[in-house]
């Protein structure tokens, strides 16, 4: 069974879309179950302003998707970088151990959106 705020994140799915100007993107996927996330980012002053999200696959994954761009939105990069795929599925109210994977699926697309963004803001640097 899911939790009553699995069930919001996945019939009302917030931050759904794409950032045109995004300053970091970051796409997961896991072919094993069929999930694939893409996430963008918008960075002003080391801080996530905007962070849009979308996802293919089953329920947990848009719920973890959905509550991860609420979690990231409004932190400095690096705290955004150290939310855990634990504390994803906590703000969740718990998955089933099954769908655990999504957890780590939104942790890991919100975190090749910051090492894009990394990227991206050395390469800029350097120039």
């Amino acid at each position: 069974m899911y939790s009553d705020k699995v069930m919001d994140h996945f019939t009302n799915p917030r931050n759904v879309g794409e950032i045109a100007d995004a300053d970091g993107i970051g796409e997961v996927g896991n072919a094993r179950c069929g999930d694939i996330m893409k996430l963008w980012i918008k960075v002003d002053n080391d801080v996530i302003t905007d962070i849009k999200f979308k996802t293919f696959g089953c329920g947990a994954a848009i719920a973890t998707s959905s509550i991860i761009t609420e979690m990231a939105m409004g932190k400095t990069v690096s705290e955004a970088e150290g939310i855990t795929n634990q504390q994803v599925a906590e703000e969740l109210h718990g998955l089933p151990a099954v769908k655990m994977h999504c957890s780590n699926l939104a942790a890991e697309a919100l975190g090749a959106a910051i090492q894009d963004y990394r990227t991206k803001a050395a390469s800029n640097s350097a120039s």
